[in-house]
């Protein structure tokens, strides 16, 4: 082989002919094999529920407190509520309207039309598994600023939330935000008026009259602060069995603003309940009466209330969060009275022929009266 063959061969093999590298021959090297970007997996989504429960009014007469008076002059109420207590304690939160103030003997105990209860009323609500009281409505004045503020100390001294009538305007504006499984539940209260009595001048926050500006200022508020907002509304006409037309557009009005539940009061009998469709993906849950849960009234539709019950979802994945409202559900209950003494609080169901002529016939009544617009309405409780 002569020197330039040999040299080309060299060339070839890309070696120089001492035998280094070739450094005009491109050295191909293996790809780098990169890990493909990892995607951000999303949030697990965590699910969460709380059991709300409402009850109608406690309406107490002279011959509630005259039947719950004790041997050493005071007053227990608790035998009134024992049977209906197992379903009160079993939701997660628990609302009743306190039709009459609770503002004790110092005050003065008075009976319609100007009522003012025993304060051991409070007592027995709690004792029975209430969680909020209500207490604005038509009666909100009938003691007195003295009234209100001695129901009011009493309430705080139990530990009971109170919307509705506030001992300042600071008290006023503080909304009331209860948590239950890690759910938020703002509260709100709202009456159409005082029955005549003036509210104090300079005093407007003793009690929430129903102003619909006002209001929805207030459920904007609430919104930022819980994930549902519940609304008691005192208005209606009295005893009669179906929502007017006022009520209804004032209640399409506040759901519209963002509030979920809506517990209506003031007719002392029961109204059906209704789903509202917002028309924006949201759905709210009204009952437009619950009626009287225990009071001196005598007419059968106004000693017939229940325990409404409602289910509360709610999803959150990351930032994101969605309340549901679902398995609606009713207890009628009847109550009991003997010679306008021996109060007590029957579920209507348990109630005999014997006790109450066509008890059950009354019963089947209530329930398709409650459930017209909403066929799945439960009529059964777990206690």
């Amino acid at each position: 082989m002569t020197a330039l063959t040999i040299l080309l061969a060299a060339g070839a093999a890309g070696c120089s002919a001492n035998g280094a590298p070739n450094p005009n021959t491109q050295i191909k090297t293996p790809d780098v094999v990169k890990n493909p970007p990892q995607q951000e997996q999303e949030p697990e989504a965590v699910t969460t529920q709380a059991t709300v429960a409402a009850i109608g009014d406690i309406l107490i007469h002279s011959s509630l407190y005259k039947d719950a008076q004790t041997a050493n002059g005071g007053y227990d109420f608790r035998y009134q509520f024992e049977l209906v207590k197992p379903y009160l304690l079993k939701p997660d939160l628990a609302i009743a309207n306190q039709e009459t103030m609770i503002g004790g003997v110092e005050v003065g105990l008075s009976d319609y039309p100007m009522f003012n209860s025993p304060q051991e009323v409070g007592d027995a609500l709690k004792d029975a598994g209430i969680d909020v009281v209500s207490i604005a409505n038509n009666h909100s004045l009938d003691a007195g600023e003295a009234g209100i503020r001695s129901a009011l100390q009493h309430w705080n001294e139990l530990g009971i939330p109170y919307v509705g009538v506030y001992a300042s305007p600071e008290d006023q504006q503080q909304i009331r935000v209860v948590e239950k499984n890690g759910i938020t539940f703002a509260i709100l209260s709202y009456t159409y008026g005082t029955n005549g009595i003036p509210v104090p001048e300079g005093k407007d926050y003793l009690v929430n009259l129903i102003d619909p500006e006002q209001m929805k200022a207030a459920v904007r508020e609430a919104k930022k602060q819980a994930d549902v907002v519940i609304m008691n509304l005192h208005t209606g006409n009295e005893y009669q069995r179906q929502p007017s037309d006022e009520q209804k557009a004032l209640v399409r009005e506040m759901t519209k603003e963002g509030v979920d539940i809506v517990l209506g009061h003031h007719p002392h009998v029961l109204q059906p309940v209704e789903w509202i469709d917002n028309g924006d993906g949201r759905k709210s849950f009204v009952v437009y009466s619950l009626g009287n849960f225990i009071s001196g009234q005598d007419e059968i539709y106004r000693e017939i209330g229940g325990i409404l019950e409602l289910d509360v979802e709610k999803v959150t994945q990351g930032d994101e969060k969605t309340i549901t409202l679902k398995n609606p559900a009713f207890l009628p209950v009847w109550t009991h009275k003997r010679n306008w003494r021996q109060y007590k609080v029957y579920p209507l169901a348990e109630v005999t022929p014997e006790q109450l002529p066509k008890s059950k016939e009354l019963y089947e009544e209530i329930n398709t009266h409650m459930k017209q617009w909403v066929p799945e309405l439960k009529n059964t409780l777990p206690k």
